[in-house]
């Protein structure tokens, strides 16, 4: 928005007290002057905003053009409902502020907030508007009570200030908040959009605001179109996917609101933990005796398994569970030792009588003249005669 520098009157008249604008008419128009101020002084950082009351003994500036918000806020709120509208004269003085402001860069406007009857002359008012439009100051309208006694002065007035589409009369009907009428009107948005959406906006009474995630469709209607399609193709889609998981599990509808996809991710959870639990089972060789071993998937068994180390633990399990049994001298021996397969060798050097002899001298507590020793040393000599002997027979 341009660089401008505005005065807003308030009508501040009795009028103002009646109930057909939420809460009332005066505090419906404090809320459609801050919305204004905060647009004007946001828009751009060197516009200025004053303002001026109607009504009363006298027409009074309570602030003068600035760009200090607090000042402003101050001053709307504290407006008193005193007497009768002064429409002629008030744009007098708020014209004789614009012509002394800080800026004088920039353009000049006049908000009049009218929600009381205009007793003015409507030939003063014409030359009062003809004054304004010599001296390029633009005027917006904002007629919020007493409509069809005011239509016919305030669209004069207008009409005789104009230039160029510079000046605007937004009628806003009872029980409309003034605010979502002017946030998109030409009062907020730039000039260039015209009377025509003014018109509409009023109309209308800000309908369109708030059905896209706040966006407004007066203003911005290609991005509200975007965003319906976009919500209506993802309805679409969540419907489409519903349907096909259904049909493919042979289920009925889902029901409304559900998300077909959580139901996939519980399936694939659910499969990798029974294929976690029965590898797990699988290099244990452990299985439930009350139920069947689960089937371990060929993609998840590891083929560096050896079946025999397989077979050595069930072999030991099974000793470990059976009852000990134990007869008067006699000890059962619990060692398993693990089969040997055809290619595995015995070390010779376990088959020399010396070296076993030897080995068995050195360790602790052990008597290599026993009976049981020089026997069994004497069966590992035989065996290595035969050995010996083999390749003379051949």
């Amino acid at each position: 928005m341009v660089l401008e520098s505005t005065v807003i009157c308030l009508d501040n008249s009795e009028w103002m007290r009646n109930g057909d604008y939420i809460p009332t008419r005066m505090e419906a128009q404090h809320d459609a002057a801050n919305l204004i101020a905060g647009a004007k002084t946001q828009s751009n950082p060197e516009s200025t905003v004053g303002v001026l009351t109607m009504a009363g003994k006298r027409c009074e500036l309570l602030v003068s053009p600035t760009d200090d918000m607090s000042k402003i806020l101050n001053s709307l709120h504290n407006v008193p409902i005193n007497g009768r509208l002064n429409f002629s004269a008030a744009v007098q003085v708020a014209q004789l502020a614009l012509k002394h402001r800080r800026n004088k860069n920039g353009g000049q406007r006049i908000i009049i907030f009218v929600g009381s009857p205009v007793e003015d002359d409507q030939r003063q008012m014409l030359k009062v508007a003809k004054l304004l439009k010599k001296n390029n100051v633009a005027c917006d309208i904002v007629s919020m009570g007493e409509l069809d006694d005011n239509q016919e002065k305030l669209q004069a007035f207008v009409e005789a200030c104009n230039s160029n589409g510079n000046s605007h009369l937004i009628t806003i009907p009872a029980g409309v908040l003034p605010s979502d009428v002017l946030i998109s009107s030409p009062v907020i948005q730039d000039g260039d959009m015209g009377a025509a959406m003014a018109a509409s906006a009023a109309g209308g009474a800000g309908s369109g605001v708030g059905d896209f995630g706040g966006i407004n469709a007066n203003i911005d209607p290609e991005l509200a179109l975007a965003l319906r399609v976009s919500m209506e193709e993802e309805r679409a889609r969540q419907e489409a996917a519903s349907k096909a998981n259904a049909g493919g599990s042979g289920l009925e509808a889902l029901p409304e609101g559900f998300d077909p996809m959580a139901l996939s991710a519980m399936d694939e959870e659910e499969r990798l933990l029974q294929q976690a639990l029965a590898l797990s089972m699988a290099e244990s060789g452990l299985q439930f005796q009350d139920a069947p071993a689960p089937e371990v998937p060929t993609d998840v068994m590891d083929s560096s398994m050896d079946p025999n180390e397989d077979s050595a633990l069930e072999a030991a399990l099974q000793l470990s569970m059976a009852p000990e049994e134990k007869a008067d001298g006699e000890d059962i021996n619990m060692a398993v030792a693990p089969p040997q397969t055809a290619t595995q060798e015995e070390p010779q050097q376990f088959l020399d009588p010396d070296f076993v002899n030897q080995l068995l001298g050195s360790l602790p507590g052990v008597d290599p003249s026993d009976p049981k020793i020089q026997a069994a040393l004497q069966q590992l000599s035989g065996k290595e005669d035969k050995d010996e002997k083999k390749p003379d027979e051949k």
